[in-house]
């Protein structure tokens, strides 16, 4: 991890691109101890990690995972108000069209994605709440699947953390995640559109740490950006490559308050690698039970849902009012070393579009 990063052109200069860790799901499954003690460094030092499921054990996700792909397509090619039937429900359900929050360069830019966001909650019901175009029985299958996979594999992941922490009984962060309590636990699935579509301040997904223990992620297209945490050269804004047959997994905000502070949190944002490429990716947010109490980064005594609740007010709030939420809500008090862009980047404009607004 001390070693110089990689860089890819982008925007015109070089971007390192971040090494990560490789953590195999099979052998935490079998709680290997080198593989337990290997992913408990990983939240210790960096905040994320690849996730290696393809093998036996981790494959069904994978296979899982392609066919909410194929859901996400169908869904987002409908019309508007089909898929803005509902809205959005609540902060962790329903549909978000693109531009409801800031974008990745600041004041005066949007984000540049719409989002479907499921939670695990509603999707255990009877008769979820969810559009119409993904309202037939064959497609809450294939979101009933994705979402149990995920919730394996988190389940998982915080199991292998607890005995690494040296965790036992009440203790353990399992038994804050229990699947029969109330919780805000989203699968979140993410279409960001091409910059000649959207425009150029709808860019991107701003600097954030997650609302959530950990965060599962899938995507095959570049565009995730992470700043690495500690003292190891220049700790800017730089690219994760995706990997074939792996998951990225974040530290969230929750989890890092339930370690006192000993994790980290993955500082990230989403930003237009190729702006005329369409680009999909695949998120679930576990999260701690809605009453589990912890306490925040600015000393306060709060429970999971409060956070939950607070902090994605400030992620739709404009950028005047997110100024006036706690100091540490957007980056859940985490410190940075190194300065991203100060100006936004430009998105890609093509040139009909150009023409028409020299003539006007």
């Amino acid at each position: 991890m001390s070693e110089a990063p990689e860089t890819v052109e982008w925007q015109g200069k070089k971007v390192p691109v971040w090494p990560m860790r490789t953590i195999d799901y099979g052998l935490l499954l079998s709680q290997d101890p080198a593989e337990v003690e290997k992913v408990t460094k990983a939240c210790l030092e960096e905040g994320y990690f690849q996730l290696n499921l393809d093998g036996i054990d981790g494959r069904r996700m994978l296979e899982d995972r392609q066919e909410v792909l194929q859901l996400m397509h169908r869904f987002f090619e409908a019309p508007l108000e089909a898929k803005n039937e509902y809205g959005l429900i609540d902060s962790h359900l329903g549909y978000e069209p693109v531009g409801s929050r800031t974008g990745a360069f600041g004041a005066g830019t949007k984000d540049g994605y719409e989002m479907l966001k499921v939670s695990r909650d509603e999707i255990q019901q009877g008769s979820p709440r969810v559009p119409s175009p993904i309202k037939s029985s064959g497609e809450l299958r294939i979101l009933e699947r994705g979402i149990g996979s995920c919730n394996t594999i988190t389940k998982v992941l915080l199991s292998a953390l607890s005995s690494g922490m040296g965790l036992t009984g009440a203790e353990r962060f399992e038994n804050s995640h229990r699947n029969d309590r109330p919780s805000t636990t989203t699968l979140s699935m993410m279409h960001y559109l091409p910059a000649e579509e959207t425009g150029q301040n709808k860019i991107g997904h701003q600097k954030h740490t997650d609302i959530s223990s950990l965060t599962l992620l899938f995507s095959d297209e570049w565009g995730l950006q992470i700043r690495p945490p500690g003292e190891c050269g220049a700790r800017e804004m730089g690219f994760v490559a995706p990997k074939p047959g792996c998951a990225f997994v974040h530290v969230g905000d929750s989890l890092r308050f339930a370690s006192d502070m000993k994790f980290q949190s993955c500082i990230h944002r989403v930003v237009p690698f190729n702006p005329t490429e369409h680009r999909y990716s695949i998120a679930y947010f576990l999260r701690a039970e809605d009453d589990t109490m912890f306490q925040d980064s600015e000393g306060r005594y709060v429970t999971a849902k409060e956070w939950h609740d607070e902090k994605f007010k400030a992620f739709t709030d404009p950028p005047v009012w997110q100024a006036m939420a706690p100091k540490s809500m957007i980056l859940g008090g985490m410190k940075e070393d190194g300065a991203d862009d100060r100006e936004p980047v430009s998105a890609f404009v093509p040139e009909i579009v150009q023409q028409t607004a020299v003539q006007g």
